[in-house]
């Protein structure tokens, strides 16, 4: 099944009518479709090569030297919209090109002669955070850019400092941000887009009051692009408020499934039991590099300290790590010093992890939209994935409703697994 993108936009104008065709088609998105909107699917014109956008020459080197050759197919309807200085709703899973879109179009639109905060980026994580602004230097390379990550658990001093010397590009926690406004040493007066990342996320973490605050620091005509893998209804609702008149680019409900992902269950009779289960598909999966996915950094922790004491090379990642962990990380699985990256749900979205052919799910996500987080973006842009969950007996029905929530189908692990991979 190919993903189908939807794009419209809310239409105020009272002669035009909906062309929406009956109640099935309206309930599709029953928190973003409305009866006065109308559907723009062949009005936005899609593009096969980057430079038929009239980007900046710099930005384009800085595209092709990032490794992006063709636009991914949301970006084809996704780019031109934000370039244009609309507010756009993208709803689309990890891996389609959402953050890379949105840096597009804010290195197209910001004046490299003025050093003032031009574009606000917020995201729920100081990880996911960083490796945005990661991105933001990668693809800007060529054009100078001044991005600077504000987040918590780094020195306000330094923030402060640094935002005082200019940067054309902030990326940062809401919390940080809020705190940096009010001070009034992260200056709002020359921003133009404000982007939110992983959206749904900020949300569930408890960020609605900060967002709401922000909003009113800044200028009342600013360009807002929302990002999220789902729409849950509190985030409706916040869009719908913030935004005017937004172009909504959104996966299909039916189509929000994992393409090119392979998926299977191994049912286990007690929990811990699940160690000696990981311990043999390891040795049957032998050199394929692995991420394990578990809910707690608790069990990140434990989970390594197992593996290490059974002969494995492994690299954990959680939250609560220092930068020079992290780093040492990400390094050993880059290069392949360790084959096994174990990690928690928060850090999910982070642009700096590899893609990688298999994914296993050493527990259930306490949250089902996690689901498409841990194991969506190793199939995006046409790529092969497998994703193997761990579940025990008592777990099975919260299987099933994942299977229906995302209208896919998760088998039991074949024996000859390894002839898969």
């Amino acid at each position: 099944m190919s993903n189908s993108i939807t794009v419209s936009e809310a239409n105020n104008d009272n002669n035009t009518k909906s062309s929406l065709k009956d109640d099935t088609e309206l309930n599709a998105h029953p928190y973003i479709l409305a009866q006065d909107e109308t559907t723009l699917n062949d009005s936005i014109k899609q593009f096969e090569h980057f430079d038929e956008l009239n980007l900046r020459e710099s930005l384009l080197r800085g595209i092709y030297s990032y490794g992006f050759e063709r636009p991914a197919e949301l970006q084809q309807r996704t780019l031109k919209p934000c370039i244009s200085g609309r507010d756009v709703i993208v709803q689309a899973q990890s891996g389609t090109g959402k953050s890379a879109t949105c840096i597009i179009a804010i290195l197209q639109q910001i004046d490299m002669d003025c050093n003032d905060c031009q574009a606000l980026i917020l995201a729920p994580t100081r990880e996911l955070s960083h490796g945005l602004h990661r991105l933001v230097l990668a693809l800007g390379e060529h054009m100078n850019v001044i991005c600077h990550p504000c987040v918590g658990s780094t020195k306000i001093r330094d923030d402060m400092k640094r935002l005082e010397a200019g940067a054309q590009v902030v990326v940062g926690t809401p919390g940080r941000i809020c705190d940096m406004l009010k001070k009034s040493v992260l200056r709002s007066e020359k921003m133009e887009i404000l982007v939110l990342d992983e959206a749904d996320e900020i949300l569930y973490r408890g960020f609605h009051e900060q967002i709401n605050e922000i909003r009113t620091m800044l200028p009342a005509h600013i360009q807002i692009i929302v990002l999220s893998i789902t729409m849950p209804q509190d985030l409706c609702k916040m869009t719908k408020k913030l935004m005017h008149n937004p172009v909504n680019i959104l996966l299909e409900p039916n189509d929000r499934t994992l393409e090119g992902i392979r998926q299977f269950y191994i049912n286990i009779e007690r929990e811990e039991w699940k160690l000696d289960t990981l311990y043999d598909l390891l040795d049957t999966l032998m050199t394929t590099p692995a991420v394990i996915c578990c809910n707690t950094y608790q069990k990140v922790d434990w989970l390594t300290e197992k593996l290490h004491e059974h002969g494995f090379t492994a690299s954990a990642l959680y939250v609560n790590m220092d930068a020079k962990q992290y780093n040492n990380a990400m390094n050993e699985f880059r290069t392949g010093s360790s084959r096994i990256l174990i990690r928690t749900d928060a850090l999910l979205n982070n642009t700096d992890v590899p893609q990688v052919a298999l994914v296993i799910n050493y527990e259930l996500p306490i949250r089902r939209e996690h689901y498409i987080r841990r194991n969506g973006r190793y199939g995006a842009f046409g790529r092969k994935g497998t994703a193997i969950t761990f579940i025990t007996y008592d777990e099975q029905q919260t299987l099933r409703d994942i299977e229906k929530f995302y209208n896919t189908s998760i088998q039991e692990m074949p024996m000859n697994i390894a002839d898969l991979l």
